[in-house]
């Protein structure tokens, strides 16, 4: 399975590739993801301008990790929940074991280390 393949049309990988892409997922996950965030929201904690930020959402959403709906004027987005669930289980199934005894390697060198 590739990453396009995961969550819609875009690499979500290659959304995230991007410092203000993965802060805005942070935003949108900060409250758990359900609440949503408008355009506004958004670039009022980021240091560049709405229009910017309503490309990211859209790099974002092509990629299967955020979601729209309209509410009167505006945009509200919040986190797909398949798209980040997708993503999830693939880097769990491609890093969980190496992750599991990376933390194994790191717990017996902590006490080795303690013991000498």
């Amino acid at each position: 399975m590739n990453a396009r393949s995961l969550a819609g049309g875009g690499d979500p990988f290659n959304a995230l590739g991007d410092p203000h892409r993965r802060f805005i997922v942070e935003i949108l996950g900060g409250d758990g993801g359900g609440r949503g965030r408008s355009v506004r929201e958004i670039a009022d904690a980021l240091p560049i301008t709405r229009p910017a930020v309503s490309r990211h959402l859209r790099l974002l959403k092509d990629a299967g990790l955020v979601v729209e709906e309209a509410r009167g004027t505006q945009r509200i987005y919040r986190l797909h929940d398949e798209g980040v669930a997708a993503v999830h289980a693939y880097l769990t199934r491609v890093w969980g074991e190496a992750a599991a005894r990376m933390r194994l390697f790191a717990e017996n060198t902590t006490t080795a280390e303690g013991e000498s």
